[in-house]
């Protein structure tokens, strides 16, 4: 007999044990509890760090100003342009200083004139005053010896002794005059050193005048990136007045706001990798060199400032560059995925476990944290397989866990 020509009762009976096999089906799956995702609690490398964004900035930059009042005669630098040490940034008109520094070179060649006329000429002639002053002394000395001498024998009277003895004061006070004149001129004397001072001061007004005349050209003071100018052929500009601002090179640093939350990780020393917006797959590397001490009060952002030892030379001023900064590196750290954990910055977090097809609760101890893992101080074990935080289940509730997609 074929199965067209069963009787209706084995219809029913098949029926029947079909759904009978499928409520056994569905009342196992009910009774092991739902399917859920899991995390497994494994051990890997974690290195955790503190994510930034910023700026390229130089360490210090360079405003540059005139030192004098003057005309603008020549701007021959660009916005953007990079110098070198000793270029020409701005020629100014000085005309009236460069006449005062020829007038100044002319007094230095004057007072050195009369210091040569003082030792080649006024020196010679007082020695030889001297000597013509001393000869007649000798003379008149000998003539009051004389004179002495006649007087005793009584060949001449009184006065011409006295006219003898006159004599040889006038000689006695030629030759110290001619003495001290001799003296004024040698080396030591003061018109020696007067002659010889007015050489130092001539020769230093002359070089302030130079040096003031210097200041119509205005050089860059180091090699760097000139960001700014402010000054057109025409302007008249005054002392401590901003014309350009130079960003000197081979100095880079990284200037991020970063959470103050964060404040507690960031580490003077630590190491960080960065990359430029612009170049956003090409990183470099940073060194923590600076934390500010106060928080800014309207962001709740500390300033932290990196310093680029090797800076890629398309790093430019002013850039936005993303930054991580390592913080800690923990080998071989038993993590989960964040995700399975509940209440992770609260001071109790805590998970639910798949423990023999039930949910059960822990308490965790939680450390670093790093690309969506975080470390598990205690609470869990390696292999552990944790309920995602998503899930809605209560503590004790049946569950299985999904198999691992393919």
């Amino acid at each position: 007999m074929s199965w067209l020509a069963a009787p209706r009762w084995a219809y029913r009976v098949l029926a029947g044990m079909a759904l009978t096999g499928l409520a056994a089906y569905w009342g196992q799956a009910w009774w092991r509890g739902p399917l859920v995702d899991v995390e497994r609690v494994a051990r890997r490398d974690l290195v955790q760090t503190v994510v930034g964004s910023g700026r390229v900035e130089s360490p210090f930059r360079v405003d540059i100003s005139s030192q004098i009042t003057a005309t603008v005669a020549r701007v021959p630098v660009a916005e953007g342009t990079t110098v070198h040490a000793g270029d020409v940034l701005v020629e100014l008109a000085a005309t009236d200083l460069q006449a005062v520094a020829r007038q100044a070179d002319l007094s230095v060649v004057q007072a050195r004139a009369r210091l040569r006329q003082v030792r080649e000429l006024q020196a010679p002639l007082s020695e030889q005053a001297l000597r013509q002053a001393q000869a007649q002394l000798d003379s008149a000395r000998a003539a009051l010896r004389r004179s002495q001498t006649l007087v005793q024998q009584g060949f001449i009277g009184q006065v011409a002794l006295d006219d003898a003895l006159r004599a040889v004061d006038v000689a006695e006070s030629q030759t110290a005059s001619a003495r001290l004149q001799r003296d004024s001129a040698g080396a030591a004397g003061s018109d020696f050193v007067l002659a010889s001072g007015a050489v130092v001061e001539a020769q230093a007004a002359a070089d302030a005048a130079r040096a003031r005349a210097g200041f119509a050209l205005i050089r860059a003071p180091r090699d760097g990136l000139l960001i700014s100018r402010h000054v057109e052929a025409g302007d008249v500009v005054q002392p401590a007045k901003l014309l350009m601002t130079l960003s000197p090179a081979g100095s880079v640093q990284l200037v991020l706001d970063v959470d103050e939350k964060n404040l507690r990780l960031i580490r003077l020393g630590q190491k960080a990798l960065a990359s430029a917006d612009a170049y956003a797959q090409q990183n470099f590397e940073a060194t923590v060199a600076y934390i500010n001490p106060g928080v800014n009060a309207q962001t709740g952002a500390v300033q932290v400032k990196l310093r680029v030892d090797q800076p890629p030379p398309y790093l430019q001023q002013d850039m936005t560059v993303s930054v991580d900064v390592e913080v800690a590196r923990r080998p071989q750290a038993l993590v989960v995925a964040l995700a399975a954990v509940r209440a992770p910055d609260s001071a109790a977090p805590w998970a639910l476990v798949l423990d023999q097809g039930r949910a059960r609760r822990v308490a965790l101890t939680l450390g670093s944290r790093s690309g969506g893992m975080v470390e598990v101080l205690s609470g869990l074990e390696e292999g552990d397989a944790v309920l995602q935080a998503s899930v809605a289940v209560s503590d004790g509730q049946r569950v299985r866990a999904k198999p691992p997609a393919l």
